[in-house]
């Protein structure tokens, strides 16, 4: 499993437009191509003014099959147009998380 992390920095006070936007246009017709996020937050502490979330997918190839699907898709390529023109997104920043697999870092003990 990897987890596609994108933060997102967002001008000061339009934080609620923002979301107002993604849940109205882009949340939709991003949850059907790509599921639910796994989480989706914003910053009270720190670096204020972010939104975060996460996406969950088998692996790379699950990825990357799921996000062209989405850039092809009509709805979400006039959703980034308009969020776009609104401006309110200042910077973007994307991890892609592995989850660890303990077991296989601690040896077995002798029975």
């Amino acid at each position: 499993m990897i987890v596609d992390q994108r933060t997102y920095t967002i001008q000061i006070g339009l934080v609620r437009d923002f979301l107002a936007l993604y849940a109205a246009e882009g949340l939709p017709v991003q949850s059907e191509h790509l599921g639910p996020p796994l989480g989706y937050y914003t910053t009270e502490v720190g670096e204020v003014n972010e939104v975060v979330h996460l996406w969950q997918y088998t692996d790379m190839a699950d990825r990357e099959r799921r996000r062209a699907a989405l850039e092809a898709d009509p709805r979400w390529l006039a959703y980034r147009r308009k969020a776009g023109a609104a401006g309110q997104v200042l910077r973007q920043r994307n991890a892609i998380l592995r989850a660890v697999d303990f077991k296989a870092l601690v040896p077995a003990r002798p029975a």
